[in-house]
């Protein structure tokens, strides 16, 4: 199952712009989920002359029951956006919310 948790998922129907990987070949178990692979992806929607690249950041999380790929954060945030992302969620716990955040999209999906 591939959830794409966002009001319009044709924001992310392309190959990403950049990727950080904040955990890969991995297998530990979250809630009787199997958590492989967390990401977060920046997709570059628009361009404005005076405030620079519009972003959409995603975070992409697959289990052995599923992927859940949604919406981290948008905006204009200026330059390389994905690295200072990655940085703060490594530097403040924020992978575990993630995962958790896509194990209760995929629970209700699941049930």
């Amino acid at each position: 199952m591939k959830i794409i948790d966002l009001y319009n998922p044709e924001r992310v129907n392309k190959s990403p712009d950049d990727v950080e990987i904040l955990m890969s070949s991995g297998s530990f178990v979250q809630d009787e989920f199997v958590i492989s692979k967390v990401e977060l992806r920046l997709y570059k929607e628009r361009n404005d002359d005076k405030l620079g690249a519009f972003s959409l950041i995603t975070s992409f999380v697959e289990t052995d029951k599923g992927s859940v790929e949604m919406i981290f954060d948008e905006g204009f945030r200026g330059d390389d956006p994905l690295k200072r992302t990655k940085d703060f969620l490594i530097s403040n716990l924020g992978i575990s919310a993630l995962v958790l955040r896509s194990i209760i999209c995929l629970r209700e999906k699941l049930d």
